[in-house]
C-alpha cells in the first residue's frame, strides 16, 4: 500500500511540473509574438484626380446658308426676262427678273397726267386767291366772292395731294414688276422661266445669303436628352476631305421632330468657312455629350467588400489602409470609371491589394523611388 501511495504522489508531481513547464513555454512564445513588429507592406499607389469626360458621337449632315430667301413678285403677270441663273453671285438691290409692265406703266402715266393737271389748277386758283385778296382790300369784290376763291384754292390743293399719292402708288406698282435681290448671296434655285405667267408670291429664285453658314444635322431624341445644349462646340469637316474642317456652335435645336424621320433638326453656326466647303456639301460633325466630372482608376486597384466593388484608401497621416466601397459607372479595358466613393486628392493602392487587411501599415513605393 505504501508503494502504491508513493507512486501516485510522484505521478501527480510529474503532471504538475509538466503543466507548469508548458504554461511557461506558451507564455514565452506569446511574449515573443507580441514583441515582433507588424510587417509593413510595400504597395504601389496613385492620387485620385477628377476630370471632365463625355460620350463622343459622330453624325453626318449638310451645309446650308444661315438665311435663305424665296424671292417672288408681288404682282401676277407674265415673266418676260430672267437676268441670272442658278449659281450666280448677286448683290443687294440687283435686278434679277422683269414682268410685263405695260399695264402698270400705263396706269402710272395716267396718274402722272392727273397730277400735272392738278398742279396747273392749283397754280390758277392760287393766282385767283391773290387777285381776289387785293380786290377785297379795295372793296372791289364782296367778302363772299373772296371766300369762294379761297375754297377753290383749298380744293385744288387737296386734288394735288390726292393725285400725288396715286402717282406714288402707281410708281410702286410699276417697281413691283422688277424682282430685286434683298441681300448679297448666291442663286440656289429657279422657279420659273421667261414666258410663263406667274402668280404673286410664287417662288422665282431662291437666294442663299452670303453671310453665315449652318451645318444642319438630324439628331435622335436620345442625343438631345443626353446633354446637347445651345452654344455647344462641335468639330465639323467635309465627308470627302477631312483636311477641310472648321469649328461651330449649336445655334438652334428644333423643338419638334421631323414627321418622316422622327429626328430633330439641329443647326450649328460655323465660326469660319474654309475654302472648298460649298453649300450643300455633305459634312461630318463630332461632339461630346454628358461632360460630367468622373474618376478613372486602374483595374488593378479594384477589390471586393462582400459583394460590392471597393478600393484600399491610404491614410496620409498613419500610413494605414482602409477598405472603401465605391460605385462603378462602367468597366473599360484597363480602367474602371467611378461615380461615387472617392474624392479628388485621395491616394489609393493600385498594386498589392491581395495581401492587405484592414488597418495595415503600408509603404508607398513611389515615395521610396523618389528618395532614391
Amino acid at each position: 500500500m505504501m508503494v502504491v501511495s508513493r507512486f501516485l504522489n510522484w505521478s501527480l508531481i510529474n503532471r504538475s511540473c509538466g503543466a507548469f513547464v508548458l504554461l511557461c513555454t506558451l507564455s514565452l512564445v506569446a511574449c515573443e509574438q507580441k514583441s515582433e513588429p507588424e510587417v509593413v507592406r510595400p504597395v504601389r499607389s496613385m492620387v485620385i484626380e477628377t476630370h471632365l469626360s463625355g460620350d463622343l458621337i459622330v453624325l453626318t449632315g449638310q451645309l446650308h446658308a444661315r438665311d435663305e430667301t424665296k424671292l417672288a413678285f408681288r404682282l401676277s403677270g407674265k415673266l418676260i426676262q430672267s437676268l441670272v441663273a442658278v449659281g450666280d453671285t448677286v448683290k443687294a438691290g440687283q435686278i434679277l427678273a422683269h414682268l410685263d409692265a405695260a399695264t402698270e406703266r400705263n396706269a402710272r402715266n395716267a396718274t402722272q397726267a392727273d397730277y400735272v393737271a392738278a398742279l396747273a389748277l392749283l397754280d390758277q386758283t392760287t393766282a385767283a386767291d391773290r387777285r381776289f385778296g387785293n380786290l377785297l382790300k379795295e372793296k372791289a369784290v364782296s367778302q363772299a366772292e373772296y371766300e369762294e376763291a379761297v375754297r377753290q384754292l383749298k380744293a385744288a390743293q387737296s386734288q394735288v395731294n390726292a393725285t400725288r399719292a396715286k402717282l406714288n402708288s402707281a410708281e410702286v406698282q410699276l417697281s413691283y414688276t422688277e424682282l430685286k435681290a434683298d441681300a448679297n448671296g448666291v442663286i440656289t434655285a429657279k422657279g420659273a422661266e421667261p414666258g410663263e405667267v406667274v402668280q404673286a408670291g410664287q417662288m422665282i429664285f431662291s437666294l442663299a445669303h452670303q453671310e453665315g453658314r449652318d451645318a444642319v444635322f438630324d439628331m435622335p431624341a436620345k442625343v438631345i436628352r443626353d446633354g446637347m445644349s445651345t452654344h455647344q462646340e462641335i468639330d465639323v469637316w467635309l465627308a470627302d476631305n477631312s483636311a477641310i474642317k472648321t469649328v461651330g456652335h449649336v445655334r438652334e435645336i428644333s423643338p419638334q421632330a421631323n414627321q418622316s424621320t422622327r429626328t430633330y433638326p439641329v443647326k450649328v453656326g460655323l465660326d469660319a468657312i474654309p475654302s472648298g466647303m460649298f453649300l450643300g456639301s455633305t459634312i461630318v460633325g463630332r461632339m461630346k455629350l454628358r461632360a460630367d466630372t468622373q474618376i478613372e482608376i486602374p483595374s488593378s486597384a479594384l477589390t471586393m467588400q462582400e459583394t460590392h466593388p471597393a478600393v484600399w484608401v491610404i491614410n496620409p497621416k498613419t500610413h494605414t489602409v482602409q477598405r472603401r466601397e465605391i460605385e462603378v459607372a462602367r468597366y473599360n479595358q484597363n480602367a474602371v470609371v467611378v461615380t461615387s466613393g472617392l474624392e479628388s486628392g485621395e491616394r489609393i493602392v493600385t498594386a498589392g491589394t491581395q495581401a492587405l487587411h484592414q488597418g495595415q501599415q503600408v509603404q508607398v513605393l513611389e515615395d521610396l523611388n523618389g528618395r532614391h
